[in-house]
């Protein structure tokens, strides 16, 4: 980490006003202002006066169980043991020194049980944790968790609490926490453009820094279909970029096996019948439209072959296009233990159908519909999913589109989980009012790509005179503009919502479309927005008051940024050094209003 010197002094006093920051704003708060940072803050963290100190010893270890039937807890422990041992963060900001004492009696140990070490990292799992690091002189702390991923989140506040070159750590702090959502998630889009893998575990390290635990991998698309399958190796041999950019089956078990070391569900999504132009080089018979331009000369917007340039979709009334998607699922529900697979069924265009001449005899001759079609493809392909127990997630469009959708009986809310992207709250409300569990990533809060233009190489929307109103107001792209780290930590998901409804709400995800991003600039679109989100979904973003704490959460997410940049995780600076360095002055003392 590259390091801005500070006096040690002003380390003390800085952490101790970050801690006391903390838990001022906490569940638990108490009358002091209390500064070590934990990002998502806890539910509830209290620190005992007199506010104490102590280092640890240089034998530190942890103390923990260990079972055969899950060895992601020992992977967790020394994980985190080579953090703390290795990591020597020093605070960014400065203020006020603050009275504290030291205790004479460096920390010994971590004591670490767990009640259910077998309990399997699914939706839904008790990520609960407490964490207590007592005073008067005592040399162990205590972290109990119901599972080992409730551990997994307690050792993460465990190395947040630790700073300096001496190993300092507060003592006399009780923390109790869990998540107010189960679902916390990110979607990454590897089809537009490549990531390499360790782009992706990176990734995967970032999120369980901020207590994320669902990687949805959004493998392929029109544009490629990287992932190489035992069954369909054709579809990456003649669909992907080129032979380096690809996912083997090891490739796929390296990211799932990272995953559960961090305690990250990996997800995978595989959008059929619409996105799915890359198939066609393996099986140019099964896809409509393929490799057409996608906004035909001449044509209006509603006879467009496809939502971008990347044309392509599924044949349902072919018979061939079963026999390949059955493999496709198959090999992927095995690739991926994950009980969640995304089916995607997304923004299927009606252009693109009716110009294939079997659809259209269908369409003439048997006076069918396009909903008919897609209806018919989520009849056979939906069966295939759940023959594998697993529970299917589509995007919302299957049931919400206003030209091309499935009659919403034929998806039982037992087995069906929708994603959400349009709308804001509106559609979260349908969903759930109809008895359907519902992941939210309203693309007006939680789409990270939008606001940086687009990618049409002859946009004329650009070329305006320098006297005309400003049109390029939304970053020049269609879900512009850009979403601000305060415009995702503001958004409450839930709103507008019976309390019955809002039980159905599984939780959120912010996604990263790839049209104009990949591993050159990963870190900086996603981070710290991400973490934004986070907080949002672990312990909410009102204070105790039910106000919100944006403004609280400011200088928090400043320090929380230039600690992950200082563990590899090269997220973009939210304010100038400066204001780290001059609490409060880059506040405003007036409101902002609409004008």
């Amino acid at each position: 980490m590259t390091s801005h010197p500070i006096a040690t002094s002003h380390v003390f006093s800085t952490i101790l006003t970050a801690l006391l920051l903390l838990i001022h704003s906490s569940a638990t708060a108490t009358a002091t202002a209390l500064p070590v940072n934990v990002w998502p803050k806890p539910t509830s963290i209290s620190w005992s006066s007199p506010y104490t100190i102590a280092t640890l010893s240089p034998t530190f270890q942890f103390d923990s169980p260990s079972s055969p039937s899950n060895h992601y807890l020992s992977a967790a422990v020394a994980r985190y043991h080579r953090l703390i041992s290795s990591e020597r963060h020093r605070p960014i900001y400065d203020t006020t020194t603050t009275n504290f004492s030291t205790s004479p009696t460096p920390l010994q140990s971590l004591s670490i049980s767990v009640v259910d070490l077998a309990a399997p990292l699914i939706h839904g799992v008790d990520e609960s944790y407490t964490l207590s690091i007592p005073n008067h002189s005592a040399t162990a702390a205590n972290l109990s968790a119901a599972t080992v991923w409730g551990a997994m989140r307690g050792l993460e506040t465990f190395s947040q609490l630790v700073w300096g070159g001496r190993r300092r750590v507060p003592v006399g702090v009780e923390i109790r926490d869990a998540p107010l959502f189960g679902h916390r998630g990110f979607l990454l889009d590897t089809s537009r453009n490549f990531y390499p893998v360790e782009d992706i575990l990176r990734t995967i390290k970032a999120m369980s820094h901020n207590k994320m635990n669902v990687f949805h991998w959004h493998i392929t698309d029109s544009h490629s279909f990287p992932l190489e399958l035992p069954s369909e190796p054709g579809l990456a041999a003649k669909g992907a970029y080129g032979r380096g950019m690809r996912y083997s089956v090891a490739d796929v078990g390296r990211v799932v096996q990272y995953g559960y070391e961090h305690g990250v569900r990996v997800v995978p999504e595989v959008d059929t019948p619409a996105h799915t132009g890359s198939w066609a080089g393996a099986y140019p018979d099964i896809i409509t439209c393929a490799d057409k331009f996608w906004w035909p000369a001449g044509s209006p917007w509603a006879d467009r072959l496809a939502a971008e340039p990347g044309t392509g979709q599924l044949n349902p009334l072919h018979p061939k296009t079963y026999e390949v998607v059955g493999n496709v699922i198959n090999d992927i529900a095995s690739m991926f233990p994950e009980p969640f697979f995304h089916g995607g069924a997304d923004e299927v265009t009606p252009g693109c159908w009716k110009a294939d001449p079997s659809i259209q005899s269908f369409l003439s001759q048997q006076n069918g519909t396009l909903s008919q079609i897609l209806e018919t493809f989520i009849n056979k392909t939906l069966p295939i999913i759940t023959s594998h127990n697993k529970t299917a997630v589509y995007w919302e469009d299957v049931i919400l589109a206003p030209d091309v959708k499935v009659n919403p009986a034929v998806f039982s809310p037992e087995h069906t989980v929708f994603q959400t992207w349009n709308n804001g709250p509106n559609n979260t409300k349908l969903l759930t009012a109809a008895g359907y569990r519902v992941i939210v990533s309203s693309w007006e809060f939680y789409y990270l790509d939008c606001g940086h233009g687009d990618f049409l190489g002859n946009d004329s929307q650009y070329d305006r005179p320098p006297t005309s109103s400003d049109v390029d107001s939304n970053g020049g792209s269609w879900c512009g503009p850009y979403k601000t780290w305060q415009k995702v930590y503001n958004y409450d998901i839930t709103h507008g919502l019976s309390e019955v409804e809002k039980g159905r709400v599984l939780g959120a995800e912010v996604a990263l479309w790839s049209e104009q991003a990949d591993g050159a600039v990963l870190d900086a679109r996603v981070w710290p927005r991400a973490a934004a989100m986070a907080e949002a979904m672990w312990s909410g973003n009102r204070d105790e008051k039910g106000i919100k704490r944006y403004a609280e959460a400011t200088d928090r997410l400043n320090e929380w940024r230039y600690r992950m940049v200082g563990r590899g995780i090269m997220a973009e600076p939210i304010q100038p050094l400066w204001c780290l360095r001059n609490p409060g002055m880059c506040n405003t003392v007036k409101p902002f209003v609409a004008q």
